[in-house]
């Protein structure tokens, strides 16, 4: 039997052979219905593709992104809110055949991920700039998209208008008569040169941003709000911090919380307390996630649209990678994703 190629399919569909090859390796120059007439008529002849390491090298690309993630990969995709941003960089990226890789933050002696595995490009997810894996991602002079943090000289970012969301929380509180006010969040700093702990890689700027946020709406107001800040957005850190909070002499009538997360631990140290919500003590959240919806009382907090953050950030990048094909210099792009607050019932006047 004679060997199938481009051509033979080419021939038997009556198509051109460019035509044949961007089905298995461009499928968005095509239609749906073409795309699956070609093959259909590979499958039958006997046909499985292209071999993707001569594709690689006669392309000069590999056909793949990388994901660097904060977290370990399992650990990661329990996450509702990566779950999100993951699945829509992955529908972001189908049209274009690009696969995606993803990098696990640790690695070993022999293997590192980010020096090692082939890739276009990546997305840096919530990985502070120093971080190592970042560090190998750079010296390989990839095009890279930072999301949820603050990104290197010469690389495009996707980021939450994190300070405008804080100042929505704030605000809210202060149209609701509170005065006392507390803020329970992350460090807002990175030790310089130290890898941080995997599970709050990259916060620090993110804390910063919201910072600034929730002071300039009090500042404005005349109130200096009570701040605690934990070392990891995770339990126990979170409730000994929400308990720490509550159980001061001068007990704020209202917190502002880095994460929903935190804001369900002083949900829970309220009730612990036998402080009523919203009654007694109002609580905000950051981000939306199903756990403000599913807490009881439902969570007022900061929306931000997950699918429309994994869309820019797999969108910003194939941008990225194609000015770095053609040798357009860096002008590196910042995308600011928009957020509103979502007023639900932990939220009430102060109490007198």
């Amino acid at each position: 039997m004679s060997r199938v190629t481009l051509q033979t399919i080419a021939d038997r569909v009556g198509v051109s052979r460019m035509t044949v090859s961007n089905a298995f390796s461009r499928p968005d120059q095509l239609s749906a219905q073409m795309r699956r007439t070609i093959l259909a008529a590979a499958a039958e002849l006997g046909y499985v593709g292209p071999d993707p390491s001569a594709r690689a090298l006669a392309r000069g690309t590999t056909g793949a992104i990388g994901v660097l993630l904060t977290e370990s990969i399992g650990t990661a995709f329990l996450d509702p809110i990566a779950a999100a941003f993951f699945g829509a960089v992955a529908e972001e990226l189908a049209p274009t055949g690009m696969a995606v890789v993803l990098l696990p933050s640790t690695s070993s002696e022999t293997m590192i991920p980010a020096r090692d595995i082939p890739m276009d490009g990546a997305l840096v997810y919530g990985c502070a700039g120093d971080y190592p894996a970042v560090d190998w991602l750079v010296k390989r002079r990839l095009p890279l998209v930072f999301v949820d943090g603050e990104p290197v000289q010469g690389s495009d970012s996707v980021l939450l208008d994190e300070q405008h969301g804080a100042v929505l929380g704030a605000e809210h509180l202060l149209a609701l008569g509170h005065r006392r006010i507390g803020i329970l969040t992350m460090n807002s700093y990175e030790p310089p040169g130290l890898a941080p702990d995997p599970a709050a890689a990259g916060s620090g700027f993110v804390a910063r941003e919201r910072q600034i946020g929730w002071m300039r709406a009090l500042d404005a107001a005349g109130v200096t709000p009570v701040v605690m800040e934990v070392h990891d957005n995770a339990e126990p850190y979170v409730s000994q911090g929400a308990r720490a909070l509550l159980a001061l002499d001068e007990r704020p009538t209202a917190v502002l919380c880095f994460s929903d997360l935190m804001a369900a631990a002083v949900v829970h140290a309220a009730e612990e307390l036998g402080l009523r919500v919203p009654e007694d003590l109002s609580v905000v959240g950051f981000d939306d996630s199903p756990l403000a919806r599913r807490l009881r009382p439902a969570l007022t907090t900061v929306h931000q649209d997950f699918v429309a953050k994994g869309r820019a950030a797999a969108a910003a990048l194939t941008s990225s990678i194609a000015r770095f094909r053609a040798g357009d210099p860096a002008e590196p792009q910042e995308h600011r994703i928009p957020v509103d607050l979502v007023v639900r019932d932990s939220t009430a006047p102060a109490p007198a």
